[in-house]
Order: C-alpha cells, then structure tokens, then sequence
C-alpha cells in the first residue's frame, strides 16, 4: 500500500512536471515574444552575417533571446543564416520571428533620378542596398564591362534608365549593375530603336541630348519643342550651344560638382572641354545628367517646326521663348539679360 502511493505520488509529480515542461515549451514557440510597440520593425542581416550577428541585432527587439535561441537551435536555423531585409511583425512568436528569418526576405524598391555623375549614383544606390558606394563605383567603372557593352566611362551613366526598380536589399553592386543593364536593353524597344534611327542619332546619342533638353527646362511639356531646335541645329551642322553643357564642362574642370552655376558668362564659351557644345560642334562624349524618360521620349518625338532658338521667358517663369531668327532671338535675350542684372545675378 505503501509503495503504491509513492508510485501514485510519483506519477502526479510526474504529470505536473510534464505540464510545466509543456508549457514552457508552448510558450517558447507560441507566445508573443516581440518587445517594440511599433506595428511592425526591419530587421536587416548583411551578407556573411552568423547567427550570433541575427542575435546582436534582434536582442533589442525580442522579450526573450533564450526561448528564441531554443526555436532557431531547434528548427535548425542557426547554420542556415541568410543575408537580406526582414519585417517583424508586432506580436510574433519564436515560430513565426524564426520561419521569417528563414524564407522571409523581401525586396526593397530602389528609386533614382536626377544624378549627374557615376559617383553620384553610386551614392544614391548605396542608400537602400547592401552595397556600398565604392563597390558600386567600381561595378560601375569596370573596363570589361563597359567594352563588352560598347559604353565608356563617360557614357555609362545613359545605361541607368531612372525609374523604380523592385530588388533584395542584398544584391550585389554586379548584381545591381546586371539588372540595370537588363532593364537598358528592355527600355530600347524597337520601335525606339527605330526612331533613333530616324532621326539620325544612336541611343548613347539621344541619352545625351536628351540630358541636355531637361537641364534646359523643367516643364515635360516644353521639352519636345526644346529638343526640336537642338535638332533643327544638329541637322544643320551647328554648334548646339547649351549653356547646360558649359556649366558641367566648368564642374569637371574645377572638380567641384556641388557648385551652383546661375550663369554662363562670356569667358565661360571658350572653356576647351569636349562638354562645352559653343566651343565643339559635336555632341559630348556622355550624359550631362541623367535625364527622364520623359526627356528621351522627347528626343525621340521632337516637335518639327522652324525654331533656332529660345532663352527663357520672364514672363512666364520656367518656360522660354522660342525664335526664328537671330534678330528675334536678341530681342528676347536682351529682356532676359535686363531681368537677370535686376534680380542681381552674376554667376
């Protein structure tokens, strides 16, 4: 009778520490074990990284490190660590935090528009990717890769069609390049191949004078009739003269790109830079910014008419007055120059 009640003893002892272990095993997996307050937080692993790296990271986001460490030991995610951008949402538990660690990696959207140099989008990109600044430079930079695709340093930065692209927060600087070629060769339809064609200029080429028309206007629906009077002059074998073209040549010499130029003066025309269009009739050897597809659709659609020049219209600030002859033309830009000594600007 004895033994029998130390077995029954036993056994409820037994039941209970079952229960307890169950419980914490429940509560280990099942239970919430988020500490941020905020719906949801981004948790991002960097290529590389072990699962002592996850742990320093997402400590400050977890209740509890141990009952997390168990899950991840446990559903053998600790050598299986995988690099990229993770959401945690308010209220996980052990599973779900380490079922997203496993198989959870979401894309990014990489936005960019508006550079001016290689560096510059290096830079820009360095800013949502995994990829540094100088690791993209030099993807963008590689030799190989520029002469197997036919670009030069100076041209390369026409390949980056601004846009919003869709990536893993780990994609390599090559990686981010590749893709960026891809979406060039998707952005050059035939039927704009064509039209380059047409109109007598190769894709570098329209890139180029498309950075040229949006540097001179900002309003898209001015920019066809912008791009018609550089054509009307390409056509007609004249220097395009574009004050756009002199301001960079002007940065490049000085090396300072940050310099906010107002002005071109005189001087400024006989700057010997392949950039600067009033000192060599051809086209500069690359993009001056990174235009639009806007700009390149304007380009390639110019608007026919019988315009040489424009300068703009103080009247209506942001846009240009547009003129057939020399004469005409002088008239406007005396108005502009009187505007522009009154407004006190002199570089």
């Amino acid at each position: 009778m004895y033994i029998r009640k130390i077995l029954i003893a036993i056994a409820i002892l037994g039941v209970i520490a079952l229960g307890i272990f169950s419980y914490y095993v429940y509560n280990s997996i099942f239970s919430s074990n988020t500490a941020f307050d905020s719906k949801q937080e981004t948790l991002y692993i960097p290529t590389g990284a072990n699962f002592q790296t996850v742990m320093d990271s997402l400590s400050p986001l977890l209740k509890d490190t141990e009952s997390f460490r168990l899950v991840a030991e446990k559903k053998g995610y600790v050598g299986k660590v995988r690099p990229g951008r993770y959401i945690l949402k308010k209220g996980m538990n052990n599973n779900e935090l380490v079922n997203e660690l496993r198989i959870g990696n979401k894309p990014v959207k990489v936005i960019f528009n508006n550079q001016e140099r290689l560096e510059d989008l290096a830079g820009r990109i360095s800013d949502q990717i995994e990829a540094d600044s100088t690791e993209l430079l030099n993807s963008f930079k590689e030799f190989s890769f520029l002469k197997e695709n036919e670009f030069t340093e100076r041209n390369a930065l026409g390949m980056y069609i601004p846009n919003q692209y869709e990536l893993y927060w780990n994609t390599s600087a090559d990686e981010f390049r590749e893709r960026m070629k891809k979406e060039y060769d998707r952005f050059w339809t035939e039927e704009r191949l064509q039209k380059a064609e047409e109109i007598g200029l190769t894709p570098y080429e329209v890139t180029t004078l498309a950075s040229i028309v949006q540097k001179e206007t900002a309003k898209v629906e001015e920019r066809s009739r912008v791009a018609g009077v550089y054509m009307n002059r390409y056509k007609n074998g004249w220097k395009l003269d574009a004050d756009p073209t002199v301001i960079y040549a002007i940065k490049e010499k000085t090396g300072n790109f940050d310099t906010v130029i107002k002005r071109v003066l005189y001087k400024d025309l006989e700057l010997d830079s392949p950039y600067n269009t009033y000192k060599y009739r051809q086209l500069p050897p690359g993009p001056i910014f990174m235009p639009d597809i806007s700009s390149i659709e304007a380009v390639l659609n110019y608007e026919d008419h019988d315009f040489y020049y424009f300068v703009a219209d103080v009247e209506n600030f942001g846009y240009h007055k547009f003129a057939k002859t020399l004469a005409q033309h002088n008239r406007n830009k005396q108005e502009y120059i009187r505007w522009i000594n009154k407004q006190g600007i002199n570089r």
